[in-house]
């Protein structure tokens, strides 16, 4: 249990003298390529199916090599093959319209949702057995569940606010919604007490359910992204550029704190609680929407945050790219330096050097590096910080490279009136559970974090906002 930071000669300093002698095998191995490609929308299914083989007559496109890097880069870590690589991020990307259109429409009897290991069915959980109907329609397989995904929140909560108080073998706690329950997870010996703190802080005991954990999370100081930055003694990673500056972890510097490389300066932190930064940079720096992908560069189109299930493709200097899948969203680590919530949980390895890195699920930003126990030789379990989060609450704005994902086809903008809505609420935005707006003199409070699109106008969707 410990801050993971290395000495001031980084693996981002290798990258960079490599044409000087002083490369090493170990380095060329990690930063072998594989990355995610720009596929948004009905384009991904026709990007998917090219390969950098150029036939006679034919071209090569950028685009065609970035997309074969990611493949490559799943078939290898997820251990299926190249074709099964295309079909799967097609899949994905048609399941995470497919759920975000089902929340809108199943209000208060959404359950939450979450993919199989082949990344191909979706399943959504429902309170109401009558909706079941609406989901099939929709192409997804229904579940009927006792608590709604609000309801597992809500408990959830419970435990985040009793977080001080939680056993010293208790590494975390997450929603789970394919079980339905929030699993606390426990060292051997400690699942008694586990679960006896989860009753004592008001969760009912048939909504818990304790695992048995060998982890120890801690974070991952000392990492980098797209490009590394430094802070005093320390390095950490550029998750995100937004307009002024980048995201990054919490943990990496307390507002206040100068960077160099870039320059700039820590404009907000929240760690422990939550962990994540965003720094402000000097005049001259260019914040630029791609994030590194050893070598070369991914393009970032949006944040359309993806399922459960869906996989996922985690940069970081010292163990370059790998990929893996979303296990659980709203987990709780209980790390040494206190417990950190709404993390999302992932078993794509990580190292130190790699916190506050970036997380892509194809060319749509989800989060950056927070912690976790393990590594990229025996596995493990990894946690990122949602960037829906960040963007939220510090009011920024995602700096994007290429078209932007295309807004779900089964909702249509309900104000038809000639006055345009008054209030802060705006479509385009992203809000996180709690953020609080205005629209047309009422006051609303989002329920969960999500994207706002034309269509979801707060008194439209109950299982987004509820008055305030």
């Amino acid at each position: 249990m410990y801050l993971l930071q290395q000495a001031p000669r980084t693996v981002w300093d290798e990258i960079f003298f490599r044409n000087v002698g002083e490369e090493t095998p170990e380095m060329n191995r990690k930063i072998v390529a594989a990355a995610a490609a720009a596929l948004t929308g009905a384009g991904l299914v026709t990007a998917v199916a090219l390969t950098p083989s150029a036939s006679a007559g034919q071209t090569v496109t950028a685009s065609d090599q970035v997309q074969s890097e990611i493949v490559a880069a799943m078939a290898r870590d997820l251990k299926i093959s190249p074709d099964q690589a295309r079909t799967r991020l097609a899949d994905e990307q048609k399941a995470a319209y497919t759920d975000s259109a089902l929340k809108t429409r199943l209000g208060p009897s959404y359950g939450g949702s979450w993919l199989d290991a082949a990344g191909s069915k979706l399943t959504v959980a429902v309170t109401d057995a009558a909706l079941e109907g609406t989901v099939r329609a929709a192409g997804a397989t229904p579940k009927t569940v006792a608590r709604s995904s609000a309801q597992l929140d809500a408990a959830k909560l419970s435990l985040d606010t009793k977080g001080s108080t939680a056993p010293k073998s208790v590494p975390g706690w997450y929603v789970d919604v394919a079980s339905n329950s929030i699993v606390v997870l426990a060292h051997t010996g400690g699942e008694a007490a586990a679960k006896s703190w989860a009753t004592a802080s008001g969760v009912r005991a048939d909504a818990v359910r304790v695992e048995t954990s060998n982890e120890s999370p801690v974070p991952l100081i000392d990492v980098i992204g797209g490009n590394a930055y430094t802070f005093g003694s320390g390095r950490c990673s550029i998750g995100f550029s937004v307009e002024g500056g980048f995201v990054t972890a919490g943990h990496c510097g307390t507002t206040g704190t100068r960077t160099s490389n870039p320059s700039g300066s820590v404009a907000g932190s929240t760690f422990p609680g939550n962990d994540y930064a965003w720094v402000r940079v000097d005049a001259g720096n260019t914040p630029r929407g791609l994030v590194n992908r050893y070598p070369g560069t991914v393009p970032v189109a949006g944040s359309q945050e993806a399922a459960i299930g869906a996989s996922v493709c985690r940069s970081g200097s010292t163990t370059g790219w790998h990929c893996g899948t979303i296990q659980q969203k709203n987990a709780s680590v209980s790390y040494p330096q206190g417990t950190v919530t709404g993390l999302t949980r992932t078993n794509a390895c990580a190292e130190p050097g790699d916190s506050g890195g970036s997380w892509l699920a194809g060319d749509q930003a989800q989060g950056v590096t927070s912690g976790g126990s393990g590594n990229c030789t025996s596995g493990g379990t990894f946690y990122f910080q949602p960037v829906s989060v960040i963007l939220s609450v510090y009011g920024l704005k995602l700096v994007t490279s290429g078209s932007n994902p295309p807004s779900s086809t089964t909702t249509t903008p309900t104000n038809t009136t000639s006055n345009p809505p008054t209030g802060t609420w705006a479509a385009g935005t992203t809000y996180a559970a709690g953020a609080t707006v205005t629209y047309n003199g009422v006051s609303y409070r989002a329920l969960q974090g999500h994207t706002a699109q034309a269509g979801w106008e707060p008194p439209n969707v109950p299982a987004l906002w509820a008055r305030a």
